[in-house]
């Protein structure tokens, strides 16, 4: 996609503004992260459940589904840790590169291809304290969900999509809300019957050798969603959304909720099951 089109979502101000504070916001929306968590659950060890449990068992809902949505309410109940976390929730490595350089997307390690390992090392860590690892447990599970949202790592300059201002089922929005739950809500769909029409979609990642480093495989992630971005017909040619849209670019947002699902389960279930892997 040329950067032209996201230039003409952006209008005076928002400019300039975009250039100086990328996006922050949630992905997915609390329903995609519960769907991902849950269908990690489901793949897990057995002694990758069972360290997971003791580790939520003082959480309020006590499951991966339960604690997905915490690094985004966060903001709302620790305002500290909440404003110092919101770079760790994207990258923006998107005009038509899509290949992330350390150097010049996430010199300061403050982005979510270096979140991810960050919060894995801490939650493997067993010298941390319970409450330590409980809370890199909950970022990580997080954060994987938020890497497989095609907006947290595309452009700086729309904000990730924020700035692209639509019109979808009568209503205005923006791409980035359409994309964490607009697109999803169209199935009308609960928890319970959307995790029947993931489980039975065929998409699976490639298997990942535990020796590959989790820093490389978040690049990937991240690579791999900014593609999503950029590929023609994922900006509207106009504001106005119709069917079109959904039936074109919903495929593609059920696609990333299984392979974040699957690859977040692959983390898990090695942080968990190999104690030498740091």
């Amino acid at each position: 996609m040329s950067a032209s089109l996201v230039f003409r979502s952006i209008r005076g101000g928002l400019f300039v503004v975009a250039l100086l504070a990328p996006c922050v916001a949630s992905a997915w929306g609390p329903q995609g992260h519960r769907l991902i968590a849950q269908l990690a659950w489901d793949q897990l060890t057995p002694n990758a459940k069972a360290q997971i449990q003791t580790l939520l068992q003082d959480e309020p809902e006590p499951t991966l589904p339960g604690i997905a949505n915490w690094a985004d309410n966060l903001r709302a109940t620790d305002k500290d840790l909440g404003r110092r976390s919101g770079p760790w929730h994207y990258v923006n490595i998107g005009g038509d590169r899509c290949t992330f350089n350390q150097m010049r997307d996430c010199p300061k390690g403050n982005c979510i291809v270096d979140s991810i390992p960050a919060q894995a090392r801490l939650l493997a860590d067993t010298r941390q304290t319970t409450a330590a690892r409980n809370q890199a447990l909950k970022f990580l599970v997080h954060f994987i969900g938020d890497i497989h949202q095609p907006l947290h790592a595309g452009h700086a300059v729309d904000k990730g999509g924020n700035t692209v201002q639509i019109n979808f089922d009568g209503k205005g929005s923006n791409l980035h809300r359409l994309w964490d739950s607009g697109l999803l809500s169209t199935r009308k769909l609960d928890d319970s019957r959307y995790l029947q029409t993931l489980r039975a979609k065929t998409v699976r990642p490639a298997k990942t050798a535990a020796s590959v480093s989790l820093k490389s495989r978040s690049a990937s992630w991240a690579n791999q969603s900014c593609a999503i971005v950029v590929t023609p017909g994922f900006y509207p040619a106009t504001a106005k959304l119709g069917n079109d849209y959904v039936t074109q670019w919903l495929p593609v947002a059920e696609q990333q909720l299984r392979l974040g699902g699957d690859r977040l389960a692959t983390v898990l279930n090695q942080l968990f099951d190999v104690p030498t892997r740091r």
